[in-house]
């Protein structure tokens, strides 16, 4: 399998994913909005305390294998595994960057 070259700020995303919720908010614009799980976090605190919540409650590795441009956005799918109910599950990532941040997120199965 050849490696998976990630525009830097998709891979700085997935590199802060393990480290910790405020390293993961640099990664997004100040009016940036993230949908996972039926539910939408608009700017970095309301990002941030997203992640910390799912970080306080579930221990999890993300591990990216594709990636597509389709209008105007970059899809990567990624094997997440961990301990949460439908382990291990196949994840889309749907970025929106501007610039080198993201300015929004959409996590669908």
């Amino acid at each position: 399998m050849r490696p998976l070259h990630l525009p830097p700020p998709i891979a700085a995303y997935f590199a802060a994913d393990v480290c910790s919720p405020e390293a993961l908010g640099h990664c997004f614009t100040a009016q940036a909005v993230v949908q996972d799980e039926g539910h939408t976090y608009r700017g970095i605190a309301a990002i941030t305390a997203w992640k910390a919540g799912a970080s306080a409650k579930y221990t999890y590795t993300v591990e990216p294998y594709t990636l597509q441009d389709h209008e105007g956005t970059q899809v990567v799918t990624s094997r997440v595994n961990g301990n949460f109910p439908g382990s291990p599950v196949d994840l889309r990532y749907r970025f929106r960057l501007e610039g080198d941040l993201i300015a929004s997120l959409e996590i669908t199965v």
